[in-house]
């Protein structure tokens, strides 16, 4: 029979050699994870919460959640360089990454080398797996954006919004009808999906420095930007407006990564003053805040899904 697995995964990571699992509600860091071979740049929750993924130079590395134990029970270790992307497909039976080394990488649960292996030929800078869970959404440092067709082997789509700005990071929505993504100069370009083609309908200068995050709330009502501004901002995304509600300020330097709550309600964000902070979406109220990393913390990860397991 089926049960519910409820507790809330809060992890951070960075540029301190730690992943840090913490309880929501108190703040607490309960768990501390070496990760020795590196830095870590991106996490991942898988779907079923069993693992904690964690990226690093050259290595992908997998944490199991129930057992406590300090060492990795998997490692995928086929990039050269830096790994900068990662997410799980759905159901879990596998996930893409991207990295420094020009490629997008697909990588079966069941195997530690790659199933596929995309020629990007810019360093990758973020991968996003679309909601049909048949493409691939990707961007670089060259600038560009692709989506990728999994069922043709190919690159179906190469966007350059604007030359000499690296692209940082992509989102597309829940419903498969919006293409959005950020570049280091500030800028977010969106598109609408018409049939099999994009149409662009919207530029926003989002921040006056580097961003470094772009994502939609799982509800599809907001968009979520980060910056090295030290700000966060939330943009309302009905009717494709893309006002400005709100600006989220209190970190102290770069904000690298946030990840949102299920219901939209709350937003986890990570900097390089070596803080994560939640916030509640609503009314920009800091809710929390998680103080113990000793270097800039640029990942974090939540899962507060109910999840059935076995």
């Amino acid at each position: 029979m089926a049960v519910a697995t409820s507790a809330v995964i809060l992890v951070t990571a960075g540029y301190d050699h730690t992943i840090r699992f913490w309880d929501a509600p108190s703040g607490n860091c309960y768990r501390t994870v070496q990760f020795q071979s590196s830095q870590v740049n991106k996490l991942a929750i898988s779907p079923d919460k069993k693992f904690v993924v964690a990226a690093g130079n050259g290595t992908i590395k997998f944490f199991d959640v129930a057992s406590g134990n300090a060492n990795p029970i998997m490692s995928f270790d086929g990039h050269v360089g830096n790994v900068t992307a990662l997410q799980f497909q759905a159901d879990g039976r596998w996930f893409v990454s991207g990295g420094e080394d020009r490629t997008v990488k697909i990588w079966d649960m069941r195997t530690p080398t790659p199933t596929r292996d995309y020629d990007h030929r810019a360093p990758v800078t973020d991968v996003q797996i679309h909601p049909n869970q048949g493409e691939l959404v990707t961007c670089d440092q060259a600038g560009s954006v692709k989506i990728w067709d999994l069922s043709a082997n190919s690159c179906t789509h190469q966007l350059l919004p604007e030359e000499d700005a690296a692209m940082r990071s992509v989102a597309v929505s829940s419903t498969a009808d919006t293409l959005i993504a950020g570049n280091n100069k500030g800028n977010v370009y969106i598109w609408k999906w018409v049939g099999a083609e994009l149409q662009p309908i919207r530029q926003l200068l989002a921040h006056k420095k580097y961003l470094l995050k772009c994502m939609l709330s799982p509800d599809d009502q907001m968009l979520v930007t980060c910056s090295a501004d030290s700000t966060v901002k939330v943009w309302d995304t009905t009717n494709y407006s893309y006002q400005l509600v709100r600006t989220l300020t209190g970190h102290q330097r770069w904000v690298w990564d946030c990840a949102f709550s299920a219901d939209s309600a709350y937003l986890v964000t990570a900097s390089s003053d070596h803080s994560a902070r939640l916030w509640e979406v609503a009314t920009g109220k800091l809710a929390g805040q998680f103080m113990g990393h000793h270097k800039a913390a640029v990942c974090v990860a939540l899962h507060d899904q109910q999840t059935p397991s076995a």
